[in-house]
């Protein structure tokens, strides 16, 4: 389903028949620690190494009689190995391998999102330093407001990235973790230390505690934190298609030669990378609530969450992965239109700086209320009549009892909004 969307690399560790060699890598693991430990011949283990492989498709003819994968797995690879292949899987139970095993492909498949995370991140800081000061009207509600930089909205996304930067380090952390504590987690068949070494051989954490598995709040962790990933993609995705949009165009997503917009009207521009964003981040967010679900499991163990792995976690990391290099691509390529900027701050006649006229007048010894009600009244007027702001307040002769024509003009330069970008840009290391 998702095969279109698979980038290379993070397909090769979701292919089918991937997890077969990752639950090879930790049934030889277990074995080569076992030897070490005196308790597998030393000549079976190094005829174990020379031998042990896995075929795919006599692993599937098995499963098809047994019903068991990693049973199906083992007589495959014990086929291979022959006698010597006894000692493979000595007191272990599935979940010890098929856990750990998926552990690795999920620490894995984060070090990829990571990586496509900070690509995203540096694409945003080169446009936010060529944006610092490109003026454009800030909007609450949808309503103009105050000045601002198209420069500072991306700072916001940086500042934003960089949580969800510290999060998935988290949650990479949650899920780089392994067991071998056999059927209940009691080590009754494997000693605890097999498990550590296994663990330090994989480059992996040792779960201080399991039942038969690794407990789901680890994965809960990681896949909630795909979704905000997402969501963070989603809200600056829909930013940009709201920018987009006809009556305000302030900015426009990459449009390829020969690309076409639309069947019927050959005029479009559509912003389809970003609206493909967007709906992806709801599947990214319903597969994080389905492995919240998986959390309650009867016992020491049950399936119910198997299944919905097998699902949501190629899924989340193959969405991810192509949300970001496809947001990486619409922000390297986004059309900045600095004059469109300009002429929509226009629009509203200079009603922008109306907060500047309310503190001058209540500076100059108004009441605030009164000065707020005189400031609303003019704008309104400006507003209601098309009428320059400025005009209508130099012609108030109850704000010209405490400022004066040139006063007020001096609280219509826009460079006062500006004055603390610089500020802002070093908070977040954002100087060239």
């Amino acid at each position: 389903m998702l095969d279109r969307y698979t980038h290379p690399e993070m397909g090769k560790l979701w292919r089918e028949g991937y997890e077969y060699e990752r639950w090879l890598e930790v049934e030889l693991a277990v074995a080569e620690v076992m030897a070490k430990r005196g308790e597998i011949p030393q000549e079976a283990i190094e005829e174990i190494r020379a031998k042990a492989k896995v075929n795919p498709e006599r692993v599937l003819e098995i499963e098809a009689v047994v019903r068991h994968d990693l049973i199906a797995f083992l007589q495959a690879v014990v086929e291979e190995i022959g006698e010597a292949g006894k000692f493979l899987h000595l007191g272990l139970t599935s979940s010890d391998v098929k856990d750990t095993a998926l552990s690795l492909v999920l620490r894995d498949s984060g070090r990829l999102l990571k990586r496509d995370l900070r690509a995203f991140r540096d694409a945003l800081v080169v446009r936010a330093l060529e944006s610092k000061y490109t003026v454009m009207v800030g909007r609450t509600h949808g309503i103009h407001a105050e000045p601002l930089t198209f420069g500072l909205k991306l700072a916001l996304w940086i500042a934003e990235i960089d949580r969800q930067d510290e999060r998935l380090d988290q949650a990479i952390a949650s899920v780089s973790v392994g067991k071998i504590s056999g059927a209940v987690g009691t080590y009754a068949n494997v000693a605890p230390k097999v498990e550590e070494a296994v663990c330090e051989h994989l480059g992996l954490a040792t779960a201080l505690i399991s039942n038969q598995i690794l407990q789901r709040d680890r994965h809960a962790h990681f896949m909630t934190t795909l979704a905000l990933i997402g969501g963070s993609l989603e809200k600056i995705s829909t930013e940009i298609r709201n920018l987009q949009r006809t009556d305000i165009l302030e900015v426009e997503e990459p449009f390829a030669e020969g690309q076409k917009g639309s069947s019927a009207m050959p005029h479009k521009r559509n912003p389809i990378v970003c609206e493909q964003v967007a709906g992806m981040s709801r599947l990214l967010r319903g597969n994080a609530l389905a492995a919240m679900e998986n959390m309650a499991l009867w016992h020491e163990r049950d399936m119910t969450h198997s299944s919905v792995e097998r699902v949501i976690l190629p899924d989340s990391c193959i969405l991810l992965d192509h949300m970001l290099r496809q947001m990486t691509r619409v922000i390297s390529g986004l059309k900045i239109r600095a004059d469109q900027m300009k002429k929509n701050l226009q629009r509203t006649f200079g009603l922008t700086s109306s907060q500047r006229v309310l503190l001058a007048l209540v500076e100059h010894g108004c009441m605030r209320e009164e000065a707020y009600a005189w400031v609303q009244q003019d704008a309104f007027q400006a507003w209601d009549h098309g009428i320059d702001f400025i005009e209508v307040v130099s012609a108030d002769a109850r704000v010209l009892n405490y400022l004066s024509k040139e006063e007020i003009q001096g609280l219509f330069d826009l460079k006062y909004h500006l004055g603390h970008v610089d500020d802002i840009y070093k908070r977040l290391g954002l100087e060239r």
